[in-house]
């Protein structure tokens, strides 16, 4: 694992990050991959400099499309093809729209083709995800507390590695991908 310290000043003030974990997968709602918005939020975390790591359950969706008016940008990994549409079905999410800093999208733009959360994690942090979507919402759906502070802790995981992706590639201008094919790190230059 790399050692890795932060600058949080400079704007890290209205940084908001985000990641949604649903209650059901792609395959199990009419419309599938067309219709994210009816896979239901289990869970949201997000992470801000000022309050931390915070949980918010399906109940409190309204409340926190109401508090992320105040963010500049939205950091997410997939957010705006995934999580704003899971989130569009509880209120307005123009605003996420409009500040968001999707690395995905981004990367894809650049790339030419989609990179996951993990690979970039591995490469450029050291650290990998703790698990899958698809584990999630198993876990979620057993009802068994310590399943579902399983998917707490997989959710505020992949928050704490997208944010750490952010802030790495403000702060040095980079980020790094391993070349499976060819064994090598691709050094990719990012602006976000």
């Amino acid at each position: 694992m790399r050692n890795l310290a932060f600058d949080f000043s400079g704007g890290a003030d209205r940084v908001l990050v985000l990641d949604v974990e649903t209650q059901y997968l792609s395959d199990e709602v009419p419309g599938g991959w067309s219709a994210v918005e009816k896979l239901k939020v289990a869970l949201v975390v997000t992470w801000n400099k000022a309050d931390g790591m915070r949980v918010w359950y399906e109940p409190d969706v309204q409340r926190l499309l109401e508090e992320a008016r105040k963010f500049d940008p939205i950091v997410t990994f997939n957010g705006e093809n995934f999580d704003f549409r899971v989130l569009s079905a509880y209120g307005n999410v123009d605003h996420l729209y409009r500040v968001s800093r999707d690395m995905l999208a981004r990367l894809k733009q650049k790339l030419g083709f989609r990179v996951k959360l993990d690979s970039l994690a591995s490469s450029t942090l050291g650290r990998s995800k703790t698990g899958s979507g698809v584990q999630s919402v198993e876990w979620w759906r057993s009802g068994d507390p310590g399943l579902r502070q399983r998917v707490v802790d997989y959710c505020m995981k992949d928050v704490e590695l997208t944010r750490d992706l952010y802030l790495f590639g403000r702060e040095k201008g980079y980020v790094l991908l391993d070349d499976i094919k060819t064994g090598m790190t691709r050094r990719i230059d990012v602006s976000w």
